[in-house]
């Protein structure tokens, strides 16, 4: 049964550096921004801040296409995105469910000091995942930010990413489970 990893942080938490250890493990990665960036170009310089949720909305349609074929062809799915809101991540357990997937969500925690830190580095680049972030901006993300909750079984990221492929693949239920 294919894994569907679907990772939830708050920017700057480590989900790109985590979905690419994944995909180094041979997972497919799907990440929103990146289509976002290839659509429509960076974040407050080629379309304004406030268009940014119209931009992804239809990307994030589209990933959820590709996510569901490349489960029902089998393959493991690392989705590098989000997932604030508990409700975000139920729905994304549910369409892997009937996908045929196995969804498990990884949780990558992190306190507001070190995100400022990463943010502040990451502010400089122009890449996909560099968007750039203020500390005002960041204390806004954290009031919209739903941690996951005890019932929603999630695997919390302690750091090591070839720990957590080990973990993640020990985790794969057999088709008659």
């Amino acid at each position: 049964m294919p894994l569907a990893v679907l990772l939830t942080g708050l920017t700057g938490s480590g989900k790109t550096t985590v979905a690419q250890a994944l995909a180094a493990h041979g997972f497919t990665r799907l990440s929103v921004d990146e289509e976002v960036h290839r659509l429509h170009g960076r974040y407050g310089v080629d379309y304004p801040e406030h268009t940014y949720f119209e931009r992804e909305r239809p990307v994030v349609e589209a990933i959820r296409a590709r996510f569901t074929r490349e489960l029902q062809a089998g393959n493991d799915i690392v989705l590098d995105h989000g997932l604030w809101r508990r409700d975000e991540r139920d729905a994304w357990r549910d369409s892997a469910r009937r996908a045929g997937g196995h969804p498990r969500v990884v949780y990558l925690p992190a306190d507001r000091d070190v995100l400022l830190q990463r943010l502040a580095e990451r502010n400089h680049r122009e890449d996909a995942n560099a968007l750039t972030v203020t500390p005002e901006a960041l204390d806004d993300f954290f009031a919209r930010f739903d941690p996951p909750a005890e019932d929603e079984d999630v695997v919390v990221y302690d750091g090591d990413p070839e720990r957590l492929a080990t973990t993640l693949m020990s985790d794969r239920p057999s088709r008659g489970n």
